[in-house]
């Protein structure tokens, strides 16, 4: 659930800064377990492949493959333990663990035991209840979905919000981040109130920008219960996973007692062998779920089946398919929002899937729809550097270029001087259409802004999308408008208008997120410097006032300023010690609160409301006394430079109020 942005995006986001941390010290060796496995007959094994040379999907070749990749990738990240599954043509070919569930204990992972937290995985779940009703004549995707709640979600642009919106996505909502995750459960409160509490601005046009929502999820969940007169969980409990079987699964938050007891314990990294508590989601349609990998290899065989498990089934399949097949389009021809799941096709395989991420478990679902067959990994552990992502990521593409493979990539059908002209056209500073707006929390959004920059031998460069090694990755053009990544099948696509590059997506995120153009006034190249400079300036002033001090007294000079120039002189120094400390106060608090999704809930509401309160004052009334100065100043006798520097206060001090309304700091209220 962490869209990084956390992502650094997103924020993004609670994806990426759960994934961040600082590097951690040298780990040491762990001692790692015979890995568990559920094996399954010879007779689910996939046919010779028609390429010679090329490896066959079996068990054999397929755990070969895992043990010398996972054990390995688990060390160097820092992981206590992992699960795989692998379903192929309604079969678990393999289901595999991997580490451990318990560092203390040193207790092996066990796929039919174990359950781990898919996070936002969950959302499947929650679609799949949503179509279920759909295909019984109780939900209609494109209706006002204020009928079906107790409150209300207001219009944008005179459009209400819609399921077909939320279900992919293009609802418009902004980010909300407070109190998503805790370790409190007496932080959770039901879920209707969770949801009018604050509700978060519509700052997109409905239907035509992806902006990844767990609000809007929750929201989804929220009308299951009203729909249906059962609570979400009962519901899931009843027409999900009693028809699947899956019996060591819940969103249910406590875990019922018999499901806790196997629940793996979860790490910020192996090596400091800590487990951390059992994590409480606000909005838990969005990411409550905990189950083991039998479970999920359940829910995927399902999916894969067009809503059939055996004699049992969850979907009708035309729903099924609708829901697999009906996109959502991102940014030109970029992999699509379908109806809950992200379009993730590789090597020219059609493929759906979703990923999760809570703040110590990190999951990812694919399923190869043509081929009948589904990946699932879930790790217990942040590790370092981001591990997670990168394992998972290398997992399902490793596995398609392995038993998948497609065509080789496309040549650029683009001439070198065209090519150099669209580098530099979508060359610029981006924000992400998945982020805080309508409050104090947008201040990350001027710090998190990413950039495109062209290359010397034609590529382009996003600052965000770095490979293994830490560096940018590079995207040659290869048709219009459209790029991939040189070391990879993942594309990078622009919309233009007029001859501008508006907005850009790239793979995997194209689904969830677009990255739209600054204006110039917003661009971090303007708004950065301008911001060190007045924090700079403000400084310069506050440490001269003991200084000047200091050297009157040692010269036993008298303090040249009388009267009306005194008192302006005197006030400006306040003014501007005032204004520095709010500002840093600020953007520090905001920091510290990024750091730690647990600093992000109620915990944090008192410093919250104080720092806005002193903004409230303060602000203006540093500006007022600057300007004031100024005017003094300025009519005075004073020297030049002294009138020079009293305008330089003031712009600094007029320049930080602009910022602090600009990103709401002024103000009362801590819903973010």
């Amino acid at each position: 659930m962490r869209a990084i942005w956390i992502v650094a995006v997103l924020l993004g986001f609670a994806l990426e800064f759960a994934l961040a941390g600082p590097a951690s010290a040298q780990v040491p060796e762990l001692a790692q377990p015979q890995a568990t496995a559920v094996l399954q007959p010879d007779a689910v094994q996939a046919p010779p492949p028609a390429d010679v040379g090329r490896p066959a999907l079996t068990r054999a070749d397929l755990e070969a493959w895992l043990d010398g990749y996972m054990p390995y990738a688990l060390q160097t990240g820092d992981i206590a333990g992992a699960v795989v599954v692998v379903v192929k043509d309604g079969e678990v070919l393999l289901q595999k663990g991997y580490g451990y569930a318990d560092l203390a204990k040193r207790t092996p992972v066990d796929p039919a035991k174990h359950l781990f937290r898919p996070g936002s995985i969950s959302k499947l779940f929650t679609w799949t209840a949503v179509m279920q009703l759909v295909e019984q004549g109780k939900l209609d995707l494109d209706a006002d979905l204020n009928q079906y709640i107790d409150f209300e979600i207001p219009p944008r642009d005179g459009k209400p919000a819609t399921l077909r919106q939320v279900m992919t996505h293009t609802a418009g909502f902004e980010e909300q981040i407070r109190g998503l995750i805790s370790s409190n459960p007496d932080e959770i409160v039901p879920l209707g109130e969770a949801l009018k509490r604050w509700v978060p601005e519509r700052i997109h046009e409905p239907g035509t920008t992806p902006a990844y929502s767990n609000y809007a999820t929750a929201l989804a969940g929220y009308i299951i219960e009203r729909v249906s007169g059962e609570t979400f969980d009962d519901y899931i409990d009843r027409h999900i996973f009693a028809p699947l079987g899956m019996a060591h699964s819940s969103f249910r938050q406590p875990l019922p007692a018999r499901l806790l007891a196997d629940m793996s314990k979860g790490y910020e990294r192996a090596s400091d062998g800590k487990p951390r508590d059992y994590e409480f989601i606000s909005l838990a349609p969005a990411g409550s779920l905990a189950a083991t990998g039998t479970d999920m290899a359940k829910f995927m065989i399902a999916h894969l089946q067009d809503g059939a498990y055996g004699d049992a089934r969850i979907l009708r399949e035309d729903t099924a398919r609708q829901m697999h097949t009906t996109g959502q389009a991102s940014v030109g021809p970029l992999n699509r929002m379908m109806l809950g799941f992200y379009e993730t096709s590789l090597n020219g395989h059609r493929a759906i899937s979703h990923g999760g991420d809570t703040s110590w478990f990190h999951s990812d679902l694919q399923l190869f729809l043509d081929d009948g067959i589904g990946l699932y990994v879930s790790m217990n552990s942040s590790g370092r550097d981001g591990a997670p992502l990168a394992i998972r990521d290398n997992l399902s593409e490793g596995f398609a270029d392995r038993y998948l493979p497609g065509p080789p990539a496309p040549k650029a059908a683009v001439s070198a001087a065209d090519a150099k002209l669209h580098a530099q056209q979508v060359a610029g500073a981006y924000g992400s259409s998945r982020r805080p707006d309508s409050n104090f929390m947008s201040i990350v959004n001027m710090l998190g802004s990413v950039k495109v920059f062209p290359n010397e031998d034609g590529t382009i460069s996003v600052s965000m999308a770095l490979d293994a090694s830490g560096a940018p990755k590079k995207w040659r053009e290869i048709s219009p408008y459209v790029w991939q990544d040189v070391a990879s099948g993942d594309r990078l696509a622009a919309d233009v208008t007029d001859g501008q590059v508006t907005r850009f997506s790239m793979e995997p995120y194209a689904a969830i997120m677009v990255f739209q153009r600054l204006p110039w006034w917003k661009s971090p190249g303007l708004v950065l410097p301008l911001l060190g400079l007045s924090l700079l300036a403000l400084l310069a002033t506050v440490l001269a006032w003991p200084l000047s001090a200091l050297v009157r007294r040692h010269y036993r000079a008298s303090y040249m300023l009388s009267g009306s120039d005194a008192r302006a002189h005197r006030i400006v120094r306040i003014a501007a010690l005032a204004v520095l400390v709010v500002t840093v106060a600020a953007f520090g608090l905001v920091l510290f609160m990024m750091s730690d999704l647990e600093r992000l809930g109620p915990g944090s509401d008192i410093l919250v409301n104080t720092m806005r309160l002193f903004a409230l004052v303060v602000l203006p009334l540093g500006a007022l006394a600057a300007l004031w100065s100024c005017w003094q100043v300025l009519r005075s006798r004073r020297r030049r430079w002294a009138k020079a520097w009293s305008i330089v206060l003031a712009l600094a001090c007029l320049f930080l109020l602009w910022i602090g309304i600009l990103h709401h700091l002024p103000g009362y209220g801590a819903f973010y």
